[in-house]
């Protein structure tokens, strides 16, 4: 959609006297125009707000800094702090910001010296119901075995691409060459597409992009693998079923799967359908 937006200042929009709105089939303006509109409802509605839902975090044991804000709550309302969700080795599952406003604090239901402390708002960016599995799973540890996605549906596979991330500790260089293997029974949707092709070069619980844009970086190196390398696709026939219908650019004729193969072999891989 391409149209003329005055800006007088920021987040306060004025239209022209005579605004026309273009539609495309795509996102690229060097399409056919599909219609064009003089007035969009909505077009400026806010999009960041949203509404209020307190977090509750249970059995606190608050180290000094969070004392010092029990103490003189209000002095911290616009305080940012990170909740970090970690598995039992201590290692880090996911960051959650949150602002610090303290609605309530009292002893904890769960023993002396702790607290329970309902914050006014949670944020936006809450992991959703799906992810309790999910986590439950990583708590665990990093998964050592493949395919403990697959059991999931999309919204739990996404979450489960949400707790993989790089680990650039153990980062060695990264490996050239040799044969990996796809289990592609699992292949379903977008979410399982990179949960596997993750698990098949750089093994269970890696982290190997979870969208297109990402896996073509990762396949630029400094993620564990390199090119050359052979990636043989088992039961490939599921996600070119899966993905019959999905076109990720509509100027293209390409499915969604058979985009995946030709970037593999773009960049160097050698991919067999089996």
């Amino acid at each position: 959609m391409g149209a003329g937006v005055e800006e007088e200042r920021q987040w306060q929009h004025t239209l022209p006297a005579e605004p026309v709105f273009k539609m495309f089939a795509a996102t690229r303006s060097r399409l056919p125009s599909a219609g064009q509109c003089r007035e969009i409802e909505g077009l400026f509605a806010p999009r960041y707000g949203h509404p209020a839902v307190p977090l509750h975090l249970i059995g606190c044991e608050p180290a000094e800094p969070l004392l010092t804000v029990l103490r003189r709550r209000r002095e911290y309302d616009q305080d940012w702090v990170e909740l970090r969700a970690l598995d039992r080795n201590g290692r880090e599952m996911y960051r959650l910001p949150v602002h610090l406003r303290i609605e309530t604090a009292r002893p904890s239901v769960l023993g002396a010296d702790l607290f329970d402390i309902k914050l006014t708002d949670g944020g936006p960016e809450r992991p959703s119901t799906a992810a309790r599995p999910v986590w439950e799973t990583w708590y665990r540890g990093v998964p050592a075995t493949r395919n403990l996605w697959a059991p999931y549906g999309t919204e739990g596979r996404q979450e489960w691409l949400d707790l993989t991330t790089p680990d650039w500790n153990a980062q060695g260089p990264d490996r050239s060459g040799g044969v990996h293997h796809l289990d592609g029974r699992f292949v379903t949707d977008a979410p399982g597409l990179y949960c596997a092709l993750a698990e098949a070069l750089v093994g269970p619980g890696g982290y190997f992009g979870r969208e297109w844009n990402a896996f073509k970086d990762c396949l630029g190196g400094g993620f564990g693998i390199a090119r050359p390398f052979t990636l043989v696709w088992h039961d490939s026939q599921v996600a070119r079923e899966a993905f019959a219908d999905v076109f990720p650019d509509p100027a293209s004729e390409l499915t969604c799967f058979e985009d995946i193969v030709c970037l593999l072999e773009a960049r160097g891989a050698t991919v067999t359908l089996r």
